[in-house]
């Protein structure tokens, strides 16, 4: 009877360093699996920003080109002179010779703007259409006072004030 005693506790103290092995091996086994978890998290999180980041570039560029044709609606300080030439070919192409009176700075430096006044003389129909012409064009513009005037049967003036959007100097887009 006594090797079946030793053979007993034999089998017993390999089963109990086993089960001890196995509750160690389990225990390392579920650290290293937290860390690729939380290693797993991390990775998420970079790739979400990524894709946030990427997203913003892709919108930046998409409106870059919408903020470039928006500028063009506004008179920079140094498209002033080729603002009022373009006033003035309007008036040629109408028929209605624009005559620049005044061109002054307004607005608040957040929102800029210039004020002019103009002065049209032509047949009725051709300074109308200029000054229609004038009000339509593609800028930020708002007509703030007009007066219509006959000078003879055929001849008719007008006076005409003008506020134009216009950027600040930093905001100025630059080509190069």
């Amino acid at each position: 009877m006594r090797p079946s005693i030793i053979h007993f506790l034999i089998a017993l103290a390999v089963t109990v360093g086993t089960l001890a092995g196995y509750g160690v091996w389990y225990a390392a086994v579920s650290s290293k699996s937290r860390e690729v978890a939380d290693v797993q998290n991390q990775i998420t999180v970079a790739t979400e920003n990524v894709s946030r980041i990427t997203a913003a570039r892709a919108a930046l560029a998409e409106i870059a080109g919408d903020e470039a044709k928006v500028q063009d609606y506004f008179v920079s300080e140094s498209g002033v002179v080729a603002f009022i030439n373009a006033l003035e070919s309007i008036g040629l192409a109408e028929k209605a010779p624009v005559s620049v009176l005044s061109v002054g700075a307004g607005g608040t430096p957040v929102r800029p703007t210039l004020q002019l006044s103009l002065s049209l003389r032509g047949t009725f129909d051709a300074v109308m259409r200029t000054v229609g012409a004038i009000e339509y064009s593609p800028y930020d513009l708002s007509v703030t006072s007009l007066s219509v005037g006959q000078e003879a049967k055929d001849s008719w003036h007008a006076t005409l004030s003008i506020v134009v959007g216009s950027v600040p100097p930093a905001v100025t887009p630059h080509t190069p």
